[in-house]
């Protein structure tokens, strides 16, 4: 795969086009965002430029990507689960998963979320999280889930805030990454935190593990995120899209 990235001149890049601040897509159709500048990032020090795919999250963790895009560099958390059928680097960056509740609800812990739907994004550690099957790849603590709690899901995290944003109120908490939840309530969606970090996600880029021989690539890969580690480029760029440095577990 290396090979045939390097003689293509193009690495193809799996990301969500809806997860501001990580990644978006612009009315004139490019990306900005974390995620990809980290992926710009990449391509560059590869000695190749990026064209950018944008699969459903809940394909991209599935695994068995049918050779679509190379990589994915989309805040995707390293979990057990994922790790039988994703290769990962070591981790870019980490995140607090954080709980927000609807402004006016009345909720103010998280165990005021008994028995109430929570919004996540389908196929995420916060749906997994919500149903009692995450098990975080780096062996990270996890908070309980409050009692009787149910997951209502959005194809993608800001979904989820864009519902909410748009007048609907189908769920009464939304779980999402604290940079997220954030960029959301700063845009005037009526969402407040609630509690601390639910748990810390490792993220990481990943290849698929049914792609063709890729033991170079993804070894080039983990070299890359290893530099950008040492040579401040990615405190940089966390700084810039999230005015804090993200790049060491909290």
């Amino acid at each position: 795969m290396l090979a045939r990235i390097k003689s293509n001149g193009v690495i193809r890049v799996g990301t969500d086009p809806n997860y501001a601040p990580q990644s978006f897509q612009k009315a004139d159709g490019t990306f900005d965002g974390f995620d990809v500048e980290v992926a710009n990032e990449i391509a560059k020090r590869l000695g190749v430029t990026v064209k950018f795919e944008t699969p459903d999250f809940s394909v991209v963790e599935a695994g068995n990507w049918a050779d679509r895009f190379d990589i994915s560099v989309g805040s995707m958390t390293v979990s057990e689960k994922r790790k039988g059928v994703l290769d990962f680097t070591e981790p870019y960056y980490f995140t607090p998963a954080q709980m927000a509740v609807i402004k006016d609800i009345g909720i103010t812990s998280l165990d005021g979320l008994a028995g109430k739907k929570i919004c996540v994004g389908e196929g995420t550690t916060y749906y997994q999280w919500l149903t009692g099957t995450l098990v975080l790849g780096d062996g990270g603590a996890l908070a309980p889930v409050p009692a009787g709690a149910e997951a209502l899901t959005q194809k993608t995290d800001q979904d989820c805030a864009q519902s909410v944003k748009s007048g609907r109120r189908d769920a009464d908490g939304w779980l999402s990454s604290s940079t997220t939840v954030q960029e959301a309530i700063d845009k005037g969606t009526p969402f407040v935190t609630v509690g601390d970090p639910l748990f810390f996600e490792p993220l990481a880029v990943a290849t698929d593990k049914a792609a063709p021989p890729h033991a170079e690539l993804q070894a080039e890969l983990d070299r890359i995120v290893k530099e950008m580690h040492t040579d401040g480029t990615l405190s940089k760029l966390s700084m810039k899209w999230f005015d804090k440095d993200l790049t060491t577990k909290q």
